[in-house]
């Protein structure tokens, strides 16, 4: 193996890999070559648990490996794998039909799958303005800006925030998500405050996820990281918090991108029974 699990959990807690999609397919390309090693006994199941406790909040994740500890074989990891890879392609294509030429889109962080949408909207030949979100404390929607302007598209790279301040120039808001749950959806920290801004100006708010992401958990971990992301001088009285994640609850979201379609909160609420 070119990495040992110390330094793979490392990329994924140190935000190297990031995007709940992306830390799913590399975790699984991980476990491919470790079981190809080690085969598939208890040192697997230990080190994918370990894997998943990385980033708790996130559900894909979790989802996979489920189905892979019901079937612990090399097939079910390359199935995962494409059938991860496909639906970034279907969420690309159905997404893309609610942006129209010439439409300026708000987004935050850096979800792989908002990009693919609007990614292809950009290949159909709509001209497309995005509002990008620096996304504090680790600026991954600087990461957006700079992966969608390389595009040719024109990308505003605003700060957190002044979201109220932009929202007037925008036709729509278009997120990812970590974790679908039935008291909303489970993104990046800043997503909520977005969703209320988006709905008192009336803003369609999009989001973004296939269906893996449907969390049936019972308990739902909000991580919370490293208060050095925030700050580094230790004070006796000061305490930093540093969520990674907000729930937006459905009441502020239109529909939802999925590799199965456009689905309205109601259809995906009726899933999560």
């Amino acid at each position: 193996m070119h990495q040992s699990l110390d330094e793979f959990i490392n990329r994924i807690k140190s935000l190297e890999i990031q995007g709940a999609k992306e830390i799913a397919v590399e975790s699984l390309k991980f476990l491919r070559e470790y079981s190809k090693e080690k085969g598939f006994g208890k040192d697997f199941d230990r080190t994918a648990h370990l894997i998943e406790k990385a980033r708790p909040t996130a559900v894909i994740l979790h989802n996979c490996l489920e189905i892979l500890r019901n079937n612990k074989n090399a097939i079910t990891i390359a199935k995962l794998i494409n059938k991860l890879n496909q639906s970034n392609k279907e969420i690309a294509k159905r997404g893309s039909r609610l942006i129209k030429d010439g439409y300026s889109i708000m987004t935050h962080c850096h979800s792989g799958e908002a990009c693919a949408v609007i990614e292809q909207a950009w290949r159909e030949g709509k001209k497309i303005t995005i509002y990008a979100t620096e996304t504090e404390p680790k600026h991954q929607g600087i990461i957006t800006a700079k992966e969608l302007s390389r595009k040719g598209m024109h990308v505003y790279l605003i700060i957190d925030s002044a979201i109220e301040f932009f929202i007037k120039d925008v036709d729509v808001v278009i997120v990812g998500c970590d974790a679908i749950r039935k008291e909303g959806v489970v993104n990046k920290i800043g997503t909520y405050p977005m969703a209320v801004v988006a709905k008192e100006h009336k803003k369609p708010f999009y989001v973004v996820g296939n269906t893996l992401k449907i969390d049936k958990r019972k308990k739902l971990i909000i991580e919370e990281r490293s208060p050095h992301e925030i700050y580094h001088e230790h004070m006796k009285t000061l305490e930093i918090k540093n969520p990674a994640f907000d729930i937006t609850p459905w009441k502020f979201v239109n529909r939802v991108v999925t590799e199965k379609g456009i689905m309205t909160p109601g259809n995906i609420l009726r899933m999560l029974k």
